[in-house]
């Protein structure tokens, strides 16, 4: 039997977010971050309901969503495996931006930033830099 992959659901109840769908945005990170891999097989629905006390059905679901997406496929009998990867072309890029990210990420801390606080600076000038983007 395949070994499941190292990925690690965190599920934020005060989030706001269904916890499928976290679950959806966690797995789709750890497919652009290359943490998951087409061919590795993601948790079985028992693995997450026993590290985050989740519903299995909301595991199921979304599972669904991301087989539904093309992302990963069900095998009956085995698990559910990663289909393909949403890396970018510009892969080799990405380990000085994480540097520069995590610089910046310390220097944000330090002046006193809560990480609530980052994320929603960050995520204004994402937004704004690629405002009026349909590539993502």
């Amino acid at each position: 039997m395949a070994e499941s992959a190292a990925v690690e659901f965190r599920i934020d109840r005060r989030s706001g977010v269904a916890t499928y769908l976290q679950i959806v945005q966690q797995t789709k990170q750890a497919l652009r971050l290359g943490v998951l891999e087409p061919g590795d097989r993601l948790p079985t629905a028992r693995e997450v309901v026993e590290a985050t006390a989740i519903n299995p059905n909301t595991v199921l679901k979304a599972y669904r969503e991301l087989e539904r997406e093309g992302l990963v496929e069900a095998r009956r009998g085995l698990g559910t495996f990663v289909r393909r990867t949403l890396g970018s072309a510009a892969a080799g890029t990405e380990a000085p931006l994480r540097a520069e990210l995590a610089e910046w990420t310390r220097r944000a801390r330090k002046a006193g930033l809560e990480k609530d606080d980052a994320i929603a600076l960050f995520t204004a000038v994402l937004d704004s830099t690629f405002e009026g983007d349909q590539h993502s």
